[in-house]
């Protein structure tokens, strides 16, 4: 056996005055059934206060401030100056010349007219202004969602054959997307969208980016006959196919690659113009209705064989849509210092949603190239948002025709451009640094769009999230503790290797709640444990193991499972002579300890405040067995 030490008696917060006298470990007073059900709610759903400005404030106060809390522009508008607005206009009016070019391109991808993209940077952005809590998030239609909703939506109804259904299709998508959003967020049920982890959320973005990019070579390379699959193997097919028969932004500069779309659509659309290149085989716009969005509520399934398809697609879109929103919306709040309440976030965007599906809209979201550009901008507020709204609902209006000439290429250009940002190869190779697992998930989901379908990649990334949820609450880890070498300190030998193990006792450290579905794992470990202790106990020629410490700090619950396994294990160590301890158990699990009259069997002489405090306790009846 490696180092040991003496058996010590002191420890940080223990009474030494007096040997004979210790702190007991005390369980909570009760607080009633209804006052625990109360505090979990409020933990679960409420777990960010959001009542407590309206305490002790006046009638017509809690009024304004509930306005206020569904539309936070009542609060920051009356802060509004010119200098704000400056800041705003030039943020709206550099986004407006990317998104435009984006938003025609975008729309392809979820195989609908240009016109739809445009749509959907009008009527959304609006509504967001008013309810959402972000000063820097770009709405509009972004190149992911675009491609799902284009994919789920063409395996049901296909959009050359029967186009007025695949639109219907995607309107009803779209507005339960927004019903699915609003709901978490008045559920306050916000919580689920992170059981997409950060990992398998770079892995799906770097698969759809690649997807994204090679479905664009049908545009780029003007090919008529494409496949309407999304894996990397039916996309290269089909292209040589066709063949065989036919660093850093400088800040300062951020306008450059904002405008850069624009001005590439603007010359291509003139050079095809002027030297009729249609004619010669370039593949074009053609025409774009002018107009702002027209109403489009007749057009939704709420009856029929499409109405559970819409409420499915709508739930996979609108789950990815607000996974990106509120991921964009807080990386840019942590780098100004100020809050996203999440909740209201889903609201708002559900909101947008559920109103763009009535105004001829399809799934709306945070833009992350957009929304770096807002920031670089200098935004300030989201009345950016409107002033890019206003400039496409102008475009709309005026200008739409002028887009006829414009060749498909340059727009496939722009979305490739716009995707390989998505492709973030550091932070991939940071999660194969930090967690083998999470990297599993990473490279799962991102195989599994590129070589499957957008939908698998999806489920995969899912998949192996909830999968690494229940390993860990399945497999909690437990780690031997020793004393430091000059202290009272006890900790993970392997962690520190100088930590000495005490002769004749094993102190375990559980680093989990212990429920049903790890209590088991939690016993049967300790066993372990012990039997290889007392194996190398009897090598080295020390004394057998007559203590059993469990260090329960990390311990944050115990359910009846839990009990009955840690029940288990004492009768099993007392058939062998050997004495169960517990160590600073938390107040839940003292509570539940105490309510299972497990605590009269093991007798509280032998539950302690602090390790240090058992192991002095065990060390005289050591000294008296091993006389």
């Amino acid at each position: 056996m490696s180092g040991t030490n003496p058996p010590d008696g002191g420890g940080s917060g223990s009474i030494r005055n007096n040997p004979d006298v210790r702190q007991r470990v005390l369980a909570p007073p009760k607080a009633g059934l209804l006052k625990d059900f109360k505090s979990v709610v409020e933990e679960t759903f409420f777990h960010d206060a959001p009542l407590r400005d309206f305490k002790g404030q006046t009638p017509a106060k809690k009024t304004l401030l509930g306005i206020q809390a569904v539309f936070p522009i009542v609060g920051w508008a009356r802060e509004y100056n010119l200098r704000k607005l400056r800041g705003d206009v030039i943020a709206g009016l550099t986004i407006a010349s990317l998104c435009i070019p984006q938003d025609i391109g975008y729309a392809k991808l979820a195989n609908l007219d240009p016109k739809y993209g445009l749509y959907s940077s009008f009527v959304p952005p609006l509504v967001y202004a008013g309810m959402g809590s972000s000063r820097d998030i770009a709405i509009g239609p972004v190149a992911v969602v675009s491609l799902l909703l284009g994919t789920l939506c063409q395996a049901v109804i296909d959009p050359k054959d029967d186009p007025d259904n695949y639109l219907r299709l995607a309107f009803t998508a779209t507005f339960f997307a927004g019903v699915f959003q609003f709901g978490l967020g008045l559920l306050r049920l916000g919580f689920l969208i992170d059981f997409l982890s950060h990992a398998a959320v770079v892995g799906f973005m770097g698969g759809a980016a690649i997807t994204i990019a090679l479905q664009q070579l049908k545009g780029f390379l003007g090919i008529k006959t494409f496949t309407k699959k999304t894996d990397i193997i039916s996309v290269m097919q089909s292209v040589f196919e066709n063949a065989r028969h036919g660093g850093k932004r400088n800040k300062k500069l951020f306008w450059v690659p904002a405008i850069a779309p624009l001005i590439s659509v603007i010359i291509s659309t003139f050079f095809v113009f002027i030297t009729r290149a249609d004619k010669q085989g370039v593949q074009i716009v053609k025409h774009i209705d002018q107009g702002i969005n027209p109403l489009s509520y007749k057009k939704l399934f709420f009856s029929g064989k499409y109405f559970m398809e819409g409420i499915r697609i709508g739930g996979i879109a609108g789950m990815v849509a607000l996974t990106e929103a509120v991921a964009i919306a807080r990386t840019f709040a942590a780098m100004k210092d100020y809050q996203i309440d999440g909740n209201k976030e889903m609201i708002a965007l559900g909101t947008m949603n559920v109103a763009g599906s009535l105004t001829s809209c399809y799934i709306a979201t945070g833009s992350f190239s957009r929304s770096a550009v807002n920031y670089m901008a200098g935004v300030h507020t989201a009345v950016s948002n409107i002033v890019m709204a206003i400039v496409v609902a102008l475009t709309l209006e005026f200008i739409t025709p002028l887009f006829k000439y414009t060749p498909n290429a340059i727009l496939a250009a722009i979305i490739i451009s716009a995707v390989l940002g998505l492709i973030d190869i550091d932070a991939a190779v940071l999660i194969w640094k930090i967690d083998k697992l999470d990297f599993l998930a990473c490279m799962g989901a991102f195989f599994g769009v590129v070589f499957v379908s957008v939908e698998i990649g999806l489920l995969i990334s899912v998949v192996i999230s909830f999968a690494k949820i229940l390993l860990q609450v399945t497999r909690p880890r437990t780690a031997i503790l020793g004393k430091l070498p000059n202290s009272n300190v006890y900790r993970n030998t392997l962690q520190y290797p100088d930590a000495a193990r005490i002769p004749g006792i094993l102190i375990i450290r559980v680093d989990s709640a212990i429920y049903f579905s790890n209590s088991n794992y939690v016993r049967e470990r300790a066993s372990r444990w012990l039997r290889e202790e007392q194996e190398m106990a009897k090598e080295d020629g020390m004394p057998a193991i007559k203590f059993v410490i469990l260090e329960m700090s990390p311990v944050t619950d115990v359910d009846t499972s839990g009990i009955h396994s840690i029940e288990e294990l004492f009768k099993s160590l007392e058939k062998q002579d050997i004495q169960l301890i517990l160590a600073n158990p938390g107040p839940v699990v003292i509570e539940k300890l105490y309510a299972s009259k497990f605590v009269e069997e093991i007798g509280e002489k032998n539950i302690f405040l602090t390790v240090s405090d058992a192991v002095a306790h065990c060390a005289p009846g050591l000294a008296e067995q091993q006389a």
